[in-house]
């Protein structure tokens, strides 16, 4: 339950690039294009619009980004953690972001909101860099992404919680609060630890 808001913040930041054609765009252009559309699909079949405002489709569209991300970082903390408290961070990211993503997935078939299928350019080179890095190097700039990611998740979650026109996506926004609130303040407490016994 403490990791779902890490993702989020990782999916704010991931989805910003629009330069680059990527899953995230493509689940941005087709719910835009089930928005305007003349009840048509491509087979000619009555499309079934989908009824979520723009604002709310690209919350689920970025949140599902974040927790893509959140979900294989914290696979590697479990591979690579130096200590056993990133170890169970990661442990802990893989667990309640796979959950979060399951109830956002229901959301979103329920909606006929198309979600992204792989990471956006920006989020994977995030990957790459942390895979690059070893050591307390790692669980450093593990736990700084950790926070750095909370921070602007629930920032986008709290948004979401107040302004969301969809009840739906709304509740989800607000029920997942208190955990992202929980992630940020153990991964805060994990840096500040490892920087006390350095």
């Amino acid at each position: 339950m403490y990791c779902t808001v890490g993702m989020l913040a990782f999916a704010c930041l991931s989805c910003n690039n629009s330069n680059s054609s990527d899953s995230a765009q493509a689940a941005k252009d087709s719910n835009a294009t089930k928005m305007d559309s003349s009840r048509t699909d491509s087979t000619g079949k009555a499309a079934i619009p989908s009824t979520v405002s723009t604002a709310d489709q690209n919350f689920a569209v970025n949140t599902a980004i974040a927790g893509m991300t959140e979900i294989q970082a914290g696979q590697i903390a479990e591979q690579k953690g130096m200590e056993q408290d990133v170890k169970d961070y990661g442990a802990m990211m893989v667990k309640d972001h796979t959950a979060a993503a399951d109830k956002l997935k229901a959301i979103a078939a329920q909606k006929n909101i198309t979600l992204p299928s792989a990471l956006s350019p920006d989020a994977q080179k995030n990957i790459d860099a942390l895979q690059g890095v070893s050591g307390k190097k790692f669980d450093k700039d593990f736990l700084a992404m950790m926070v750095s990611d909370h921070k602007k998740v629930i920032s986008a979650f709290e948004d979401e919680s107040k302004n969301g026109s969809d009840a739906d996506i709304r509740a989800f926004a607000d029920s997942t609060l208190h955990t992202l609130h929980l992630h940020l303040d153990k991964a805060e407490k994990c840096e500040k630890m490892m920087k006390s016994g350095m």
